[in-house]
Parts: structure tokens; C-alpha cells; sequence
């Protein structure tokens, strides 16, 4: 299963941001990257951005779908923030999704039920599904949907928008209906116990870099990042000075 994720405009768009000053593309990118997160638990599923993950670059429209179409994406979610008005602060504001307005039958599927998470985990009001020809619902050849999660000319929704935690939900309800639509399966989970157990094949090795203080031997089975290798290699090195 491929999903393409898209977080909608880039940094630096113009009036795509709170009255106060949030970028749309802070909320949006954010949450692309929980859902890209999250879906990693589960099992035969990929991810893709199309757009750029460093905000800087305003990758076309047209790219950001080519880019899917060329991947092979089963599905295509668009992130963002909706806005009402002028710029100021007013009192419109709940969560909506979109499909292309030819209104595709699977598309609607997935778009009922990344609404309906969204709805129930955020408390927001229910504004529906809605049709567009939005060129990243038109020019895409596969499912694709378009959510707007909360309003950033509502003052009390653009406080959400900034929260992490609300970021968080946004992303785990969108999971929510991708799985729910597709039949995903989460992992195994290792117990914990087990995840800490040193195979025995590694016990010799353990007690070796714990005595030679290269590394505390904690975390047997936990992925290491670059900044942890070259701290065991600059350690094993002696720690010269750079």
C-alpha cells in the first residue's frame, strides 16, 4: 500500500497563515509527518511526500502529482488549514474534506471515514464531505482526498492548529480512516522484556562496549541513530579533539 502525503502550499505562501502569524504550512507539515510516522506500525504500507519536508521550496501542484502518479500511490492525502474572510479573526470554523468533484465512490469511502475520526477525536463541528476540481484531486490517478482541519481565522481553532497534541489527533484520526478503508494491520508489538533481552550471540559484545565506555549497553534492540554511531566510534577512537 502506497500513500502519498502532501502538505499543502509551502512556508512562505502568501495570507496562508493565522491572523497572529502561523503558517498553514507549519500545521500541515507537521501532521503529514505524524501520519508518515504512525503508518510505519503498519504492516506492507509506504509513504510518500511530494511536497518539500523543509517548507522552503514551493513545489508546483502539477509535481507534487506527478510525483504520486509516477510513485504508483494507491492514495493521496492533502493537508491542511482552512481560512475565512478577509484576515481577521471570526467565528467560522469546523473540519471538512474534499474529493474531486466528479465525486469518485472510493474517494468518497475514504473521505466518510477520515471525517468521521476527525469529527469524533477533535470534538469539532462537522462541516461534510465536499466536492472541488482542486488540481491535486483532478490530476491525481489514484484515491485522493483533501482535509481541512480546523479554521485559522477562528482564534479558538488556530490555538488547535499551534497545539501539538491537536496535530497529533489530526494525524492518528487521518490513519485512522486509511485503515479502516484499506484493511491495514498494525505490527507485532515486542514486549517490552523481550525488546531489552540481549540476543546471545551479542552478550560478549554488550559487556565489551560497557567496559570500554564506548556505550552504556542500554537499548539492545533499538535502531541508533548517526549521531549515536559516531559518538561510539569517536569513543572507541579514544575521543581525540577535533
Amino acid at each position: 500500500m502506497k500513500i502519498g502525503l502532501d502538505a499543502g502550499h509551502f512556508l512562505f505562501t502568501a495570507g496562508k497563515r493565522t491572523p497572529d502569524g502561523m503558517h498553514e504550512w507549519s500545521f500541515n507539515s507537521v501532521v503529514a509527518s505524524y501520519i508518515s510516522d504512525e503508518l510505519k506500525w503498519y504492516i506492507d504500507v509506504e509513504t510518500l511526500r511530494v511536497d518539500d519536508t523543509t517548507g522552503a521550496v514551493d513545489v508546483s501542484l502539477q509535481d507534487r502529482t506527478d510525483k504520486a502518479n509516477k510513485w504508483g500511490a494507491n492514495a493521496y492525502i492533502s493537508i491542511h488549514a482552512n481560512a475565512y474572510g478577509s484576515g481577521g479573526w471570526n467565528n467560522v470554523g469546523g473540519i471538512e474534506t474534499f474529493v474531486h468533484s466528479s465525486n469518485p465512490r472510493e474517494a468518497y469511502q475514504l473521505a466518510k471515514l477520515v471525517q468521521e475520526n476527525l469529527i469524533k477525536d477533535t470534538k469539532r463541528s462537522n462541516r461534510g464531505i465536499k466536492t472541488a476540481n482542486f488540481a491535486v484531486l483532478r490530476s491525481t490517478n489514484m484515491t485522493a482526498i483533501l482535509v481541512e482541519c480546523g479554521f485559522m481565522t477562528n482564534k479558538e481553532e488556530a490555538s488547535f492548529l499551534k497545539s501539538d497534541a491537536y496535530r497529533k489527533t489530526c494525524a492518528s484520526a487521518i490513519v485512522k480512516g486509511l485503515a479502516a478503508m484499506y484493511g491495514l494491520k498494525k505490527r507485532e508489538v515486542v514486549k517490552v522484556a523481550e525488546y531489552n533481552d540481549v540476543s546471545s550471540w551479542a552478550v560478549d559484545a554488550q559487556k565489551w562496549v560497557k567496559e570500554q565506555k564506548i556505550s552504556d549497553g542500554a537499548g539492545p534492540k533499538e535502531l541508533a541513530t548517526r549521531e549515536q554511531i559516531w559518538t561510539m566510534l569517536w569513543r572507541s577512537a579514544g575521543s581525540p579533539k577535533v
